[in-house]
């Protein structure tokens, strides 16, 4: 009988990364059971609302939720919903049934993460109805494509890859028929962070080199050079959490320079203190009366400690670069 390879330093990093994705959706799961935000299906992937979090971090996810959403739904809104979103390291991301709720659902909406978080989604999917239905009402044929690490209908994807293993990402992309012509919307959130500066550059050249109509939402660590940002990476580091990307957070310039560098037209960053600044001042009012929160230092620490960097190239001049807060 063949021995048993024993666990390399890569691969218990890679598992702590996959639990980073555990961590987001309980948090999010709290923080809509307490009414930040509402998210009819984040219940299925997280049946208990588990342990109680901190208001800073409820209020950190609140301003990342609304964030992103508030770009993703500006960009569907100028290509009319005539395109396809890709979201990479996806773990158990609620978009695809937000936007179908919302009737705003792009042609595709394509998943990417590691084998393993994508066979676990798979069978929430195949097992709650809340869940399958949606994919189903937008399918033109009985059945879906389906097997241990892929999903695939008419609407939505969902891939098992490696981000790192990019010959196999990109025939796994065009085996389920991505259309690089159409104006793409890719999404990363902490995911870019855990390759190396050389793997994620290479990530973001090759959508740049693909796609002539897209926009790059990323949404990650920034300013960790100094004591706070250390401190982020040691506790990190004690999970066996390597960020490997780290040197391109030190900044929001940095941030940009990784996508300016890779070819893409127009790039902006705002670190999360001044995009919760610009989301709309009533709900923030109305989900700062919902906890009281004694460390406001704290929370502005770590606001200051993420961005969100979104980048362009609009060959089909649909006005992307107009997109913003």
């Amino acid at each position: 009988m063949a021995s048993k390879q024993p666990f390399t330093d890569s691969d218990i990093a890679d598992e702590a990364v996959r639990a980073t994705c555990d961590d987001a959706s309980i948090c999010k799961r709290f923080a809509t059971s307490k009414g930040y935000w509402t998210d009819l299906y984040v219940q299925y992937f997280v049946r208990q609302v588990g342990e109680r979090k901190a208001p800073e971090i409820n209020r950190g996810y609140y301003g990342r939720v609304k964030g992103m959403n508030l770009l993703i739904d500006a960009f569907l809104k100028k290509t009319q919903c005539d395109c396809q979103v890709v979201n990479l390291g996806a773990g158990l991301d609620t978009t695809f049934w937000r936007l179908k709720v919302e009737n705003i659902m792009p042609k595709k909406f394509f998943e990417v993460d590691f084998p393993m978080i994508v066979a676990r989604k798979i069978h929430h999917i195949k097992t709650k109805p809340p869940l399958s239905k949606p994919l189903i009402e937008t399918h033109s044929t009985d059945s879906l494509l389906l097997d241990g690490h892929s999903l695939d209908s008419d609407r939505y994807c969902i891939i098992g890859a490696d981000l790192r293993d990019f010959p196999t990402l990109e025939e796994k992309l065009k085996k389920f028929q991505i259309n690089p012509e159409l104006p793409t919307l890719f999404l990363s959130e902490c995911v870019l962070v855990y390759m190396t500066a050389e793997q994620s550059s290479k990530l973001v050249h090759w959508v740049a080199d693909t796609f002539p109509t897209a926009m790059f939402i990323n949404y990650e660590q920034v300013n960790m050079n100094d004591r706070f940002g250390e401190i982020m990476i040691e506790n990190l580091q004690r999970r066996q959490c390597n960020l490997a990307g780290v040197d391109l957070c030190q900044s929001l310039d940095s941030q940009k320079e990784r996508f300016l560098s890779a070819g893409w037209k127009s790039v902006n960053a705002l670190d999360m203190m001044t995009v919760y600044s610009m989301l709309p001042q009533e709900d923030v009012a109305r989900i700062e009366r919902l906890e009281f929160l004694d460390e406001k230092e704290l929370l502005q620490q770590l606001l200051q400690h993420y961005c969100i960097c979104w980048a362009v190239k609009d060959k089909l001049n649909l006005g992307l670069s107009q997109i913003g807060f």
